[in-house]
């Protein structure tokens, strides 16, 4: 079932495009990432598809329809930007945002407690915001964002101040919420998360969409082009076309090809005759190196 569907939107504040005629949609139970770097446009889409901006051009639909407010009441919005009162108390706080989203003040109250449990947050209820660091804060944040049990789930780099303890504590619930039939869609820097996490992404760069699909088929796309090989003794880079050096230390060197009807065989057998082959292993690059490249390349274009 397709929760979100986003049809060829365009927006530009001025002269500059933020969004050039993206699409793509996201199916029920999925998690998927919203990627790109700094001043990519991820951020103002996640707006336009919570209905904060409206597209110049094209259309977003929820649940298969357009938006309304009662439709902004099934999703959760994290924004990057924290919005949390500092004066406040922590449960007062928590209450009233599922106040926002049509809770009972009873209910709220109750799913509070419960998500503070959950969150190890259990103590903080009477504390205000501005005695909490930024991590605790980002839990703060995130109960607030999900107290009302929304369908969509909308995370915005969600973290940010969080050490790895509380990084792999948040994974295990976007997951458990997955497995309920929750979509997320996940907007993160952090491509070993997008590994993780993600069954589909759509890359954003200056505007454009990139890269769209699922990391499966992207990670199968790009598989065997990266070469790895230990050896013994030295060895003599030159005369090699097609391949770039992306990491060498004394006794290891990774190649990336750039060629795809690059005859591999033919490459190991020329350096085995400039040195000593100790191993070699031919390995699918990481979304990690996968977005690097596809970045460099559109901005080339």
């Amino acid at each position: 079932m397709e929760i979100l569907k986003v049809d060829n939107v365009f927006k530009k504040f001025g002269d500059k495009i933020v969004s050039n005629h993206i699409s793509f949609s996201v199916q029920k139970g999925k998690i998927f990432g919203l990627l790109g770097p700094n001043g990519a446009g991820k951020t103002t889409l996640l707006r336009q598809i919570c209905n904060i901006f409206t597209p110049d051009e094209g259309e977003i639909t929820l649940f298969g329809q357009k938006m309304s407010p009662e439709l902004q009441n099934k999703i959760g919005y994290l924004p990057e930007e924290r919005g949390l009162y500092k004066k406040s108390k922590i449960i007062e706080q928590i209450t009233y945002f599922g106040e926002l989203k049509g809770m009972t003040h009873k209910d709220a109250s109750e799913k509070a407690y419960f998500w503070l449990d959950k969150m190890g947050a259990r103590g903080w209820e009477i504390k205000k915001v501005e005695e909490l660091s930024k991590g605790m804060q980002q839990k703060i944040q995130f109960i607030s964002t999900i107290i009302h049990s929304p369908d969509l789930v909308i995370l915005d780099e969600p973290f940010s101040g969080f050490d790895p303890v509380n990084t792999e504590l948040l994974k295990n619930v976007i997951l458990e919420m997955k497995s309920q039939g929750k979509t997320i869609i996940l907007s993160t820097h952090i491509m070993s998360q997008v590994e993780e996490l993600c069954d589909e992404v759509c890359m954003i760069n200056n505007g454009d969409a990139v890269l769209y699909g699922s990391v499966s088929k992207i990670r199968e796309k790009y598989q065997r082009n990266i070469i790895h090989i230990e050896y013994s003794g030295n060895i003599d880079l030159a005369g090699f076309e097609n391949v770039d050096v992306i990491n060498h230390s004394d006794g290891n060197i990774t190649f990336k090809i750039n060629d795809n009807n690059f005859d591999k065989r033919k490459f190991i057998s020329m350096i085995n005759d400039k040195t000593d082959i100790i191993r070699f292993a031919i390995e699918t690059p990481s979304m990690h190196e996968i977005f690097i490249d596809v970045i460099a390349k559109s901005n080339k274009n």
